[in-house]
């Protein structure tokens, strides 16, 4: 039988944090971050990342655990969540995975395993193939492996084509048969899962709003100097996360201040609209949509009477 975790999921700003930590203590867990941007270490305001203080009253894992610089993909994310939860059982407590990254979720409980994060010289000898034979040749060739997929594939979609060939390579199934495979693989965790939100919207896009003058006023500008000091390239993947790549922008003296405030805010507006889209997919969560402000005692209090804390 799967072990148990809890899941604390929800749009930026709903109140995760706080909510994870009254829970870990309650019913002795510890905290794995999933959120793809809060593993990068030095990115602290701009990711909301928990404080000192409050890594102090719980113990967070997944958090500082890559260079700004590095590609961190959901299978390395995955791998070593994994790990974590796993020796967090081992020591009889509880993984509490908290975030609003919900690929890194769902992939964590599904356990499936990840077939891309195998040889990057196979995909790359596969996109030089790509560039030097062309779209139609890389198609066919799939074709005689794979033709269900073929058939869905246009030869210009590079990314698909080589990711079947890849996969076909590495383990010797189509891809078909390996998204087959993956789709029996059961749970990794048996995951209690509880989705944070707010009956009005409005109410999550002022708490938004109001995170990003805090942001500001902590010195988000001085932590993206600070990482370009040292040699971070702006273009990195972690620098496009929503508050660096605005902020880039501002120490580049293309947008003023109040020019890059408002972007950030209508950034991460947008990001929560998808986060609410994709967490509103999963069934069975009980979800907590707060008429007014978050309250951390009335949300615990719901969870005594729903019988999730016992």
């Amino acid at each position: 039988m799967a072990e148990k975790v809890y899941v604390i999921a929800g749009p930026t700003a709903s109140g995760k944090t706080a909510l994870s930590i009254a829970l870990a203590l309650e019913i002795g867990g510890e905290i794995v971050s999933a959120d793809s941007m809060q593993v990068y270490r030095g990115m602290d305001i701009g990711t909301a990342k928990a404080t000192s203080e409050e890594r102090s009253a719980v113990p967070h894992h997944m958090l500082d655990v890559a260079d700004p610089g590095e590609n961190f993909s959901v299978a390395r994310y995955v791998e070593e969540a994994t790990a974590c939860c796993d020796n967090i059982i081992s020591r009889s407590r509880i993984p509490v995975i908290t975030g609003g990254t919900g690929l890194y979720i769902d992939s964590l409980l599904s356990g499936r395993s990840f077939a891309e994060s195998g040889d990057p010289a196979l995909r790359a000898a596969l996109n030089e193939e790509y560039d030097r034979v062309g779209g139609d040749a890389m198609l066919a060739r799939l074709s005689e492996i794979d033709p269900m997929r073929a058939e869905k594939l246009a030869a210009s979609d590079r990314r698909r084509i080589i990711r079947a060939l890849e996969i076909y390579e590495l383990t010797g199934l189509t891809i078909t048969e390996h998204d087959v495979a993956s789709r029996s693989v059961p749970p990794r965790y048996e995951a209690v899962k509880i989705v944070l939100g707010f009956a009005d919207r409005s109410i999550l896009y002022n708490r938004i709003d109001r995170r990003v003058d805090d942001m500001m006023v902590s010195g988000l500008l001085d932590e993206v100097r600070s990482l370009m000091a040292r040699g971070t390239d702006p273009m990195c993947t972690a620098m496009q996360a929503i508050g660096y790549k605005e902020s880039v922008m501002y120490i580049n003296g293309l947008a003023s201040y109040e020019e890059t405030v408002a972007l950030i805010k209508q950034s991460s507006r947008r990001y929560a609209k998808r986060q609410m889209t994709w967490f509103r997919r999963w069934c069975g969560a009980l979800r907590i949509d707060r008429s007014s402000q978050a309250d951390v005692s009335a949300d615990m209090e719901l969870l005594k009477r729903e019988g999730i804390i016992i």
